[in-house]
């Protein structure tokens, strides 16, 4: 598998990204310092507390680093009194990180959350899935402003292993101007919250306010030249009545794709028989290009003398493009031949005559490729009723695969208290996230040469829409018996989602007239939604909890929790946690949880009907994911899917002394009957009969079929290390701050057969069981200087078959190295209100080890790298506040 087809790295020959790269390197003197937090037990989603004023401050001196009101039905806790970990990013660190996705942010400042670049992963590319302490994207819940956040309509069907099958909410839709910290609560919490929050939860609590306002600009781009990107950001703070705030943010991006890639060989075949049109690369490997990125959210809210009313929602769109594996232009079958290159297939348009059309070899008996000279000249003597896609692609073609997303949400509620401290807090909120899917530069093979314009082809979408209402009560009770009061705090929640699939337009969906002689239906690559597939699926639960809040003594505070849930489709669960931390003397302290939890299957996963492209034994074969419901009596393992259940245990340290803050928590984490897509199961025309007699004629021509199944269990093992130090070395404020994780997944029990020995060591070995960071953050005056030192530890690469890559590799895997970046940045914020910084991710332009099999599918490093595969990325930023 050669690469001599590699084009050079252009980084040397760019002076200006070699001159930032040297200005950063010998300036640099810290790092954007998280602010990292340790915080008790609690529940955002249900957090009940008196009322609080409008905000008065400027946008620029909220600091709310070291607090955190993720959830607690008592007092927020300092990070120093906190009873289980959580990592407090504050709003102006986390909105100066130099990327300008979210989920990138998180991923550089949370060493336990991990989210790749994926540039050919059907609709991964759109929605990335990413991974809190190596659980796939919904295990993990998400809050906004303490409220249940809506998942996303996009199901991973391709998501290296670990996220295969996952379907999460969409993290990415939230201008990180508008918030005012993010909190990551690193414990179960499904006692707290219900379903989802296996790994944790994710709370976004936007700013408060009334006046005052930022606007700003960011550019930046690869060191390679590629990948420009320009954002504008603009917020305001307004009063509403007397006592009031109305916070509107608004932000707007693009993105240019990047190109990581080599010719592939088959492709470097093609052309080197002479057949025109082969681009070289074939198939591009990058980022994919973002357009009309467009966010909006706006936090309303009234203070009265006992009630609070409170608004908050956003708007997003965006329209992303990505690539799609190359179509050669002998091989592919149902476009080209069936029999795997041999002969070219050909279509007769008219079968109504005597005319038979001709074979056409492509290949010599020895199998070598025959030249484009022989076989064009064939092709041009076909009578005019023979078709062949060779005549009108004849270097093959390479798909693209895109969509179009739109997210908006809004949450209404009052709040306040009543009579003797009993604080209530009564809301409804409904969220919708919409993803219409298209493909470029494919055909329907069946329609021969009746293809749409621009080879356009809209295979329909996906629409999840979830509606939430919750009553949430608490008080504090003086007992007699412990140090301080008992908080108890109750409520109820009811919820319902929804799962839409939208069909296709008639091109992608149509079965032509070449399909009884060979040709492939459906638009190439991913075939749109038939009738018969398109539906809406719907599922309500509703749930009851307790929780009861105490300290014993000075030294000792204990909690618990409990939860009862009962699901329309499934049944009924109950989960509980308990929760408690001893301070042995005013600096030093331990803490611990267990607790049991859950997450229920989405109805989309046990509905969801698709068709996909992948690599599978050496080639690009369609596949489909059909409901179990669905296929239940025809394949091993296909029944109605259940929940995910778990068991967390955690145990901590914390020590506090001064100007330092050192914590460590060690957790384990059980899953049973993990819900994932089975591997596929060739279908028979036996099977093929009785899928058409239960309503799905469409799927006469499969090959392969998959579904979601509860069929794993998993325990996941792991220790965080944090530690900060605060200090007025080099004439200012300078931060140290160390942050570690370690984290191992085992599989421990699965059906062979259903889940594959590829699919395991991908769930146990794609993500690092090391990454960490060291950062130094320096303020003096008007200057600041951050650098930050990231540590990757090695990974496990399969992008492609790992039947292929074991085998040509005489049974080795193939491994990512261990890795170490750098960012740095220099900045001035002017008493005028201006501020504008300079910096560099990846300032050494570090990128993985070349992908020795990347002439199989063109990429020439490995795909799936923790710190991407896009090298060193420079940027500046300007803004002003008033």
């Amino acid at each position: 598998m050669s690469n001599s087809n590699r084009a050079p790295r252009t980084f040397a020959a760019s002076s200006l990204a070699a001159g930032v790269r040297l200005a950063l390197a010998a300036a640099a003197l810290s790092a954007t310092g998280m602010v990292v937090a340790q915080e008790t037990q609690i529940d955002t989603q249900t957090q009940v507390q008196a009322p609080v004023p409008a905000a008065t401050e400027a946008p620029e001196t909220t600091d709310l680093g070291t607090v955190s009101v993720l959830g607690s039905r008592s007092n927020p806790r300092t990070e120093a009194s906190s009873a289980v970990p959580i990592d407090i990013l504050g709003g102006e660190e986390f909105h100066n990180q130099p990327s300008v996705d979210v989920l990138d942010k998180m991923r550089a400042l949370v060493p336990s959350f991990n989210v790749s670049s994926i540039p050919i992963d059907d609709a991964a590319t759109l929605i990335r899935p990413a991974n809190l302490r190596g659980l796939p994207p919904d295990n993990t819940l998400v809050l906004v402003n303490g409220k249940r956040r809506h998942r996303a309509a996009v199901i991973t069907f391709l998501g290296h292993g670990l996220s295969d099958g996952s379907q999460g909410p969409d993290i990415s839709v939230f201008p990180s101007l508008a918030l005012e910290q993010v909190e990551v609560l690193r414990d179960g919490a499904a006692a707290q919250y219900g379903s989802d929050a296996i790994a944790g939860v994710i709370n976004f609590s936007l700013k408060e306010l009334d006046h005052g306002g930022t606007v700003e600009a960011f550019g930046g781009q690869y060191y390679e030249g590629d990948g420009f990107t320009q954002q504008y950001s603009a917020q305001v703070g307004l009063p509403l009545t007397a006592n009031g705030f109305a916070t509107l943010t608004a932000e707007w991006r693009s993105a240019d794709p990047t190109s990581r890639s080599v010719q592939r060989d088959d492709a470097a075949a093609a052309a080197a028989a002479g057949y025109p049109q082969v681009n070289n690369p074939a198939q591009v490997w990058g980022l994919p290009e973002v357009n009309e990125d467009f966010k909006f959210v706006a936090n309303l809210g009234i203070s009265g003398e006992n009630v609070d009313t409170y608004l908050f929602g956003n708007y997003a769109k965006r329209d992303v493009t990505g690539g799609f594996y190359y179509r050669e232009p002998t091989t592919r079958a149902g476009v080209y031949s069936n029999d795997g290159g041999q002969t070219l297939l050909v279509g007769d348009l008219d079968t109504s005559n005597a005319v038979t059309c001709p074979t056409i070899a492509l290949r010599d008996p020895d199998g070598n490729l025959l030249p484009y000279a022989g076989v064009g000249a064939a092709v041009a003597a076909l009578p005019s009723e023979c078709f062949t896609f060779l005549s009108q692609l004849p270097g093959g073609f390479t798909p693209q695969f895109g969509g179009e997303m739109e997210d908006s949400a809004i949450v209404a509620g009052v709040k306040g208290e009543w009579g003797d401290g009993w604080y209530w807090d009564v809301s409804g909120s409904y969220g919708r996230n919409e993803i219409d899917f298209y493909m470029l530069n494919t055909v329907n093979a069946s329609q021969g040469p009746n293809q749409p314009a621009g080879l356009r082809f809209v295979p329909g979408g996906n629409v999840q829409s979830e509606t939430n209402f919750n009553f949430d009560l608490s008080r504090d009770f003086e007992t007699g018996f412990s140090e301080g009061p008992l908080t108890v705090a109750t409520g109820v929640e009811w919820r319902e989602e929804e799962f839409e699939i939208k069909a296709g337009d008639g091109p992608s969906t149509a079965i032509g007239p070449l399909t009884q002689q060979g040709f492939s239906i459906g638009s190439n690559g991913f075939p749109g939604f038939s009738p018969g597939t398109a539906g809406t699926f719907a599922r309500a639960n509703w749930a009851v909890y307790a929780d009861l809040e105490t300290r014993f003594t000075e030294q000792l505070l204990l909690a618990a929790a409990v939860r009862h849930e009962d699901f329309e489709d499934f049944g009924t669960t109950t989960n509980w946690k308990l929760t408690g931390r001893y301070d042995f003397t005013d600096t030093f302290a331990v803490r611990g949880a267990l607790s049991t939890g859950f997450r229920a299957p989405t109805p989309g996963q046990a509905n969801v009907s698709q068709v996909t492209t992948a690599f599978i034994d050496g080639e690009l074969r369609d596949t489909a994911t059909l409901p179990p419901a669905l296929l239940a009596g025809l394949f091993p393992g296909a029944e109605p899917l259940q929940p995910e259940e778990s068991k967390n245990a955690s145990l901590g340290l914390v020590w506090n002394s001064g100007n330092w803050l050192v914590t460590a928590d060690a957790y384990r984490i059980e899953v049973t009957d993990r819900i994932a897509r089975s591997t596929d199961f060739d279908v028979t025309q036996a099977q093929r009969d009785e899928l058409a007699a239960r309503g799905r004629p469409d799927l006469g021509s499969l090959s392969r079929v998959g579904f979601f199944v509860n069929d794993f269990d998993t325990t996941t093992s792991g220790v965080d290390l944090v530690a900060s130090f605060d200090s007025e070395h080099f004439g200012g404020d300078t931060t140290y701050s160390l942050a570690a994780n370690w984290n191992q997944t085992e599989v421990d029990d699965f059906t062979p057969g259903i889940i594959s020995e590829a699919r395991v060591k991908k769930i146990e070995e794609s993500l690092p069981s090391t990454k960490g960071y060291f950062s130094i953050s320096h303020q003096r005056e008007v200057f600041h200087a951050n650098a930050r030192v990231n540590y990757y530890g090695s990974f496990y690469e399969d992008h492609l078959d790992s039947d292929v890559v074991l085998a040509a590799d005489g049974g080795l895997p193939i491994y990512g190295g261990s890795a170490v970046t750098v960012d740095a940045e220099l900045g001035w914020t002017l008493a005028s209100g201006l501020y504008f910084s300079v910096g560099a991710q990846n300032l050494f332009d570090e990128v993985p080890d070349d992908n020795p099999w990347g002439g199989v599918a063109g990429a020439e490093y490995p795909v799936h790298a923790p710190y991407g595969f896009n090298g060193g990325f420079y940027y500046g930023r300007v803004g002003f506040r008033f």
